[in-house]
């Protein structure tokens, strides 16, 4: 058991790396920051866990070989990513055909929270590049001395959990803003065409560029 983590000396390189790549602003990111401003700390917060789920997921398939996948098959790697550059941009329509009533964080409803946490695994886990990313950080921190695939659990699963801290710091202060921004009339008028134009453009990003970074 001892086995799974590395030594202390290399696995403070491990969390520090970890904390240095999850604070960075990305995709995910923005995702979760637009969310808790537009619709509220606990929209964001929901985001937060869905992407920590899907980043879960990803970290499983990395261990059971997915990304030796797509290292070799780069057909199955462009559809996940297509699929998940689409359904962002599916996101982004929805959010511009929603009244803008649905969209202000007023009448919280459970089944709400469930779409949003949905929403946010689904952008998540449709990032094939994300595997990509674990099969090659995760190896450097592993031992020969150990199962590999529960090493790669465990060092993932510690990199996601770190994220969810940091991506959970980002809604708490984004969603403290929030009721000032919903109370603005800009916002109040334009929340939705906000949501529904970064979502879109966070397709595009996903669909056009050459690195997708995990968070």
């Amino acid at each position: 058991m001892n086995y799974l983590l590395p030594a202390w000396p290399q696995l403070l390189a491990f969390l520090i790396s970890s904390f240095v790549l999850a604070v960075t602003p990305g995709p995910c990111v923005l995702y979760i920051v637009t969310r808790s401003l537009l619709q509220g700390r606990r929209f964001g917060l929901a985001s937060v866990a869905g992407v920590a789920l899907g980043n879960l997921g990803n970290v499983l398939g990395v261990s059971i070989g997915l990304a030796a996948l797509f290292t070799v098959s780069s057909l199955a790697f462009v559809i996940i990513k297509y699929a998940g550059a689409l359904y962002l941009v599916y996101l982004g329509i929805q959010a511009l055909r929603t009244p803008q009533a649905e969209i202000e964080p007023v009448d919280l409803k459970l089944a709400h929270l469930r779409q949003i946490f949905r929403d946010g695994f689904i952008v998540a886990l449709l990032n094939p590049k994300t595997a990509v990313f674990f099969a090659s950080f995760l190896p450097q921190f592993m031992s020969t001395e150990a199962v590999s695939i529960l090493q790669s659990i465990t060092l993932g699963s510690l990199f996601v959990a770190l994220a969810a801290v940091t991506d959970t710091t980002y809604a708490l202060v984004s969603g403290a803003v929030a009721p000032t921004l919903t109370r603005a009339i800009s916002v109040r008028a334009f929340g939705r065409y906000l949501i529904g134009g970064t979502f879109i453009g966070l397709g595009i990003f996903t669909a056009f560029s050459g690195s997708f970074s995990l968070k």
